[in-house]
């Protein structure tokens, strides 16, 4: 379908860590773009450091970086639900306002079915809750779940966080009571937006090194803290939120099973391994231009010929 005369916005994605953010402002700045949060653990209100949030300022009701206003961060509390359901139609609605401002929409975020789920319109399948199979998956242990979902649905098990209780859990709950891969169950609808896609590509070492540079300083700036301030208000273990990689690797640590450096390691790999399977998923798109690193000239020139 010809899409040329839609409603036009842009998405920068990549692996994490990959300067995604940064690029995104400077593009926003030039562009008169506002940024749609397409991560999807910032949408975590007290998961901040951990989850690389940007820096910014709440005013008037809306969250500035550098001045540039960014959507759908810190709107849920961190036992509060949020799937990709709910980020479809917030993110649909805040598209809609930017628009009508006459400005930008710029989706940035790692989550590949976020942007899937927009740009392709996804009609995400939707089950009611089985109360019986869901105790039933959460009695067994991750490693019996993950053998399972590699049995039942492959295809899923390739890309999603298999370290993840909860992201596994959901996938089986799907394949269990559909007979059917969570990955082929997503439909495409009609598009919505003519979407111009921007991948950041890294070597595998230079990314590596700005993960190891990333995480050194969240520590820095306090993660331990901000993990230990999470669990004395009451969060706990179990929340799909507390099961993001940043935090989960605290477990550990706060039980006195592991060092502080034992659990830096541990964020590193389980970064570098999640990054992996980003690219897994984005490379599955062959309309994602990419651009070597975060370069701001090559990325500048997309933009421009897309908005002509």
């Amino acid at each position: 379908m010809i899409v040329s005369n839609f409603p036009k916005i842009l998405a920068i994605l990549g692996p994490t860590a990959s300067g995604k953010t940064g690029l995104a402002i400077a593009l926003a700045k030039e562009f008169d773009g506002e940024i749609v949060n397409a991560d999807s653990r910032q949408v975590y209100k007290r998961m901040s450091i951990g989850t690389a949030k940007p820096k910014g300022i709440w005013i008037d009701g809306r969250y500035l970086v550098e001045g540039v206003p960014h959507y759908l961060m810190d709107i849920v509390d961190p036992d509060q639900e949020f799937n990709l359901s709910h980020f479809k139609g917030e993110a649909l609605k805040t598209i809609d306002i930017i628009l009508k401002k006459g400005k930008l929409p710029i989706m940035v975020g790692g989550t590949g079915l976020y942007f899937w789920a927009l740009i392709d319109n996804l009609d995400i399948p939707q089950f009611a809750p089985n109360s019986q199979l869901r105790a039933q998956l959460e009695n067994e242990s991750l490693d019996r779940l993950v053998e399972m979902l590699k049995e039942k649905d492959p295809a899923t098990a390739q890309v999603i966080d298999l370290k993840n209780p909860r992201r596994v859990s959901r996938a089986l709950e799907v394949v269990l009571q559909s007979g059917e891969s969570f990955m082929e169950l997503r439909k495409k609808g009609q598009p919505l937006y003519n979407t111009l896609q921007i991948g950041l590509r890294w070597n595998k070492d230079e990314l590596k090194e700005r993960i190891e540079t990333r995480v050194g300083m969240q520590i820095r700036d306090g993660l331990q803290e901000e993990v230990g301030e999470l669990l004395k208000v009451g969060y706990d273990w179990k929340l799909p939120s507390m099961s993001s990689i940043g935090y989960r690797e605290f477990r550990d640590f706060f039980d006195n099973k592991i060092t502080l450096l034992q659990t830096v390691e541990l964020i590193i790999k389980d970064t570098a391994q999640y990054a992996k399977r980003q690219m897994t998923w984005f490379k599955r798109d062959e309309r994602i231009k990419w651009i070597e690193k975060d370069d701001l000239v090559e990325a500048r020139g997309l933009v421009k010929e897309f908005l002509k």
